[in-house]
């Protein structure tokens, strides 16, 4: 399971990294302005309904039901269901997509009422949303893909489909815009065509596996049921969080100008964490308790479920504790260029700090929903959400007065740890799980390491800071890669002498490389 969890969080890796060069490229031609605004927003609204339709609703109800009907009958019995239930998928996102490219300066009037006040802003981000707006079912497409590849074990495709996406926008950028109206008219076209060029990548590599799926007639089989009655509970969790992403972007936008940007430019970075390692767990974790769990081997699964929790917070705390203390040097290297000023870099690194609070939770969730994914309950994450979401909307509007996008980055992190606790107890109560000798053991010695990183990075920039704000950016790069470097070997030797790695880890990494 470590292995598939590295493999996927390396292809990840590399796709955030491209997806870094295509942030830093949209910075220094968008900047935070109102084009910038306005593609954000079309970016975002075909990604609410991916994970609403997509990504987190669809895996949770349908990587396990797969992965059972596997078990039971067979490549060929669950490669019909999936087949069946593409039918289902195709028939409802195609009318949804049609409906909502019809109706969208309707829809964005709701969606982002802020904009109505600016009527050009407001025509682009209608125009940038219809371009997008095929993103979505292609999208989705490739997601029930994804899960028929990575019950049979093959992640590498899935997990490396996102780097099209920054390649076909970085393209767009570089040899596209200077034929378009705005760089805004180019990155929306280049939506469309990754999501395109993703899907058709996913077709290859299920080709490759004897998995590819034909076109049926959409039809109520008793499959099809069995998965509408999963979906629905993890259709609405899922709808929840996008409800709460929903009321960033529209309260966003009713704050100055700017504050979708940095919220967006300080999302991608906490992003990082969150793709390469919780969205590799995810990935990994709920198909390997899903064949445990039907294997009648629920100590296995509570052990793997253990060990993701561990790996997850090995990994993630030192990323929270660099984005608390260093997140303006890290802003400004990567950002600040172009139309993208200091005052941005400012507001956007204050934003990542309120993001990095929440952080550990946010990964963590990944971890803890897969106990009840695993054993087909969608419901109780659900009830969980709904917690979360009122206290996050609540605090939003608390705080976005005398904070502003910052506030709202806050209430976010508060509501990820509501949801995170709730549901570790929820799961403790049941006796679906129980934090092992080894995860306690970890625990405070993670927050050591932690710490001992956090103070390496103050001392660090401190000394560093002719570097770091220096106006040459060969200079200030040379600074954020010295500064990197050193938080690294930091955190790397308190790991090794707390006893954080063992040699058992060091002989998964040897075996990788032998195979």
């Amino acid at each position: 399971m470590l292995r598939n969890i590295l493999s996927v969080g390396g292809l990840t890796l590399v796709s955030r990294v491209l997806g870094f060069l295509r942030d830093i490229l949209t910075a220094a031609l968008l900047g935070a302005g109102p084009v910038a605004d306005a593609f954000f927003v079309a970016l975002r609204l075909p990604n609410h309904f991916r994970a609403l339709f997509a990504e987190g609703a669809f895996s949770a109800a349908f990587v396990p039901l797969f992965s059972a009907a596997l078990v039971q009958d067979g490549r060929e019995g669950a490669k019909r269901f999936a087949e069946e239930v593409q039918a289902v998928l195709l028939l409802v996102l195609g009318v949804l997509s049609i409906a909502l490219i019809v109706v969208m300066p309707q829809f964005m009037l709701v969606f982002a009422p802020g904009f109505a006040d600016e009527p050009e802003k407001f025509d682009l981000a209608v125009l940038f949303t219809r371009i997008t707006f095929p993103y979505l079912l292609f999208m989705s497409l490739e997601s029930l893909l994804a899960g028929v590849l990575n019950s049979v074990g093959r992640f590498a495709a899935a997990a490396a489909a996102p780097i099209l996406l920054n390649v076909c926008l970085i393209v767009a950028m570089v040899a596209a815009a200077p034929f378009m109206p705005t760089v805004g008219h180019a990155l929306s076209i280049g939506v469309f065509v990754a999501g395109l060029a993703q899907y058709l990548y996913l077709v290859w590599d299920a080709r490759k596996a004897g998995m590819v799926l034909r076109l049926v007639w959409p039809r109520l089989t008793a499959g099809v049921k069995r998965f509408l009655t999963v979906l629905g509970p993890a259709a609405l969790g899922s709808g929840l969080t996008q409800i709460n992403l929903f009321v960033d972007t529209l309260i966003a936008s009713l704050l100055p100008t700017g504050a979708v940007s940095y919220l967006y430019y300080a999302d991608r970075l906490n992003q990082l964490p969150l793709g390469v390692i919780g969205i590799a767990i995810g990935t990994v974790l709920l198909p390997e308790m899903a064949r445990r769990i039907k294997s009648g081997d629920e100590a296995g699964a509570v052990e793997s479920q253990n060990r993701a929790v561990e790996f997850t917070l090995l990994l993630t705390l030192p990323c929270a504790a660099a984005f608390l203390v260093s997140a303006l040097p890290i802003l400004s290297v990567l950002f600040q260029h172009g139309r993208f000023g200091h005052t941005d870099a400012v507001q956007s690194a204050l934003t990542l700090q309120a993001y990095a609070l929440g952080l550990p939770a946010f990964v963590v969730i990944r971890s803890l929903v897969s106990g009840f994914y695993a054993r087909h309950d969608t419901a109780t994450p659900v009830r969980v959400a709904v917690v979360a979401m009122l206290a996050n909307v609540a605090l939003k509007v608390v705080l976005m007065g005398p904070l502003a996008q910052v506030g709202l980055a806050v209430a976010t992190s508060v509501a990820a740890w509501i949801n995170a606790g709730l549901l570790a107890w929820l799961l403790h109560r049941r006796g679906l799980f129980c934090a092992d000798a080894r995860l306690a053991r970890a625990l405070p010695r993670m927050a050591v390491a932690t710490a001992a990183l956090g103070l390496a990075l103050w001392i660090g920039q401190e000394r560093l800071a002719p570097w770091l704000g220096a106006v040459d950016l060969p200079l200030r790069v040379a600074g954020l890669a010295l500064l990197v470097g050193l938080g690294g070997v930091v955190y790397g030797v308190a790991v090794v002498v707390l006893g954080l790695l063992r040699r058992s880890d060091l002989g998964l990494f040897r075996r990788r490389r032998k195979a």
